[in-house]
């Protein structure tokens, strides 16, 4: 049987394409990587081959294909994960549910002034106040799911699922821009830096040899 065909960008860039990459992978569900260079000839050679809006992730199944990456880890829940993916409850796969899809629409000022760069260390850029209360949005809401879900799991929900995936790319923000975090969110980072499909994907990210020169260029505090 063939294996299902997983388009994404360049692991050090593309938050996207991480989120249903790490759940298939942690989950172990096999799949043939595809990987398109953001920003290059290559990419806009090809992406119209595997998406309809010309944007990575992408998922080939068979005669089934699927784009936009909660939809994907939608479809790999059903697909290959038995509904490991969420939590079994109802009310807290609801609350995972609005706070997964809480990420996958907002967060605008955050996704912009702190891109993902993994291969980023932390230096004198900052940002402004509405990625600030972005990054405050985002440590409250770990805090509360943790308090109110976590149990005895290192993850928001307990163990590992589509909402840790998720928010995993906010977590290399955090990490690459040098945000301040509670405790809780650092114990939460940790857990995530310590899967071994995160690390296998940081590994990955920083050997490719392209650059996003905007991206890259983030380095100096933006004016007061």
């Amino acid at each position: 049987m063939r294996l299902p065909v997983l388009v994404i960008g360049n692991k050090n860039y593309s938050s996207w394409s991480l989120r249903p990459w790490l759940l298939l992978s942690h989950f172990g569900v096999a799949f043939e990587e595809v990987r398109l260079p953001l920003d290059t000839p290559q990419f806009a050679a090809e992406v119209g081959r595997h998406s309809p809006t010309g944007k990575v992730p992408a998922l080939h199944d068979g005669d089934v294909h699927v784009w936009d990456s909660l939809a994907i880890c939608e479809y790999v829940n059903e697909r290959w994960l038995d509904g490991q993916g969420w939590p079994r409850e109802r009310a807290a796969r609801a609350v995972a549910r609005a706070a997964a899809a809480e990420m996958h629409a907002g967060f605008t000022a955050l996704r912009t002034q702190l891109p993902m760069n993994s291969r980023r260390t932390p230096d004198a850029y900052r940002w402004d106040a509405a990625a600030q209360r972005d990054i405050d949005r985002v440590q409250a809401l770990w805090r509360e799911l943790r308090e109110a879900h976590g149990g005895d799991g290192d993850f928001l929900f307990g163990g590992f699922g589509i909402v840790d995936a998720m928010y995993a790319p906010v977590a290399v923000r955090f990490d690459g821009y040098g945000v301040e975090v509670d405790d809780t969110t650092r114990r939460y980072m940790q857990a995530l830096f310590a899967l071994p499909a995160m690390q296998a994907w940081r590994a990955a990210a920083a050997l490719e040899p392209e650059s996003v020169p905007a991206t890259d260029a983030l380095r100096k505090p933006l004016p007061a």
